[in-house]
């Protein structure tokens, strides 16, 4: 379809396995990823860009452990490992990745104070990364979402292009989760509720 795009989201050496954020089987969708990339005429890849102090990691807060919940100024955080650093190998695309067509990197979680999971906003759900302007000016309608993780990247991405107006699907064999006390069902409770397409 010319008014729809393909996000590619954060398929990073770190969200894969051995990285020091891997999400199970998350290097298993580059193969129905790359063959929707090659289908698809505009595709869109974000990637995930930290600096090595930022503030989501549980290694700047003295005493704090890997995926427990703090209160920031914008609200709940989840802590993680140091992943996807600036400048460092786990930062990078995995090296199966194939997409010659991509049109445009959005870069994202790269402000120390705010974590970002969104291809759309960052966490305060106010600062923009551009990627809706871009997407709007040039005309696309349709959004079809793809890559790691299914409950947090790919959720908050889906759900931010929905309420941004566009049509969202999610192809659920092209995502894998974390699943972090029950994030995945709570994703598709929140995408039936929102009208997101998962197929």
């Amino acid at each position: 379809m010319k008014n729809s795009v393909l996000l590619i989201i954060d398929v990073q050496n770190d969200f894969c396995p051995g990285g020091s954020l891997a999400v199970t089987g998350g290097d298993d969708i580059i193969p129905l990823i790359n063959k929707l990339a090659h289908e698809h005429e505009h595709v869109v890849l974000t990637q995930d860009w930290h600096p090595a102090d930022h503030s989501s990691f549980a290694s700047q807060h003295k005493g704090a452990s890997p995926f427990t919940q703090i209160e920031m100024p914008y609200g709940p955080q989840t802590l993680w490992p140091d992943h996807c650093v600036i400048g460092t190998p786990g930062a990078e695309f995995h090296n199966a990745l194939d997409v010659p067509n991509a049109e445009l990197i959005i870069r994202k979680g790269f402000r120390r104070e705010v974590d970002s999971y969104s291809a759309f906003f960052e966490n305060d759900h106010k600062t923009p990364t551009g990627l809706g302007g871009y997407l709007k000016e040039r005309g696309f309608h349709h959004i079809t979402c793809v890559g790691l993780a299914f409950d947090y990247c790919v959720r908050y991405s889906a759900e931010d292009a929905k309420t941004l107006g566009f049509e969202v699907e999610v192809i659920e064999a092209a995502t894998r989760a974390i699943d972090l006390d029950g994030t995945v069902a709570a994703t598709k409770h929140s995408f039936a509720g929102r009208g997101i397409s998962l197929r």
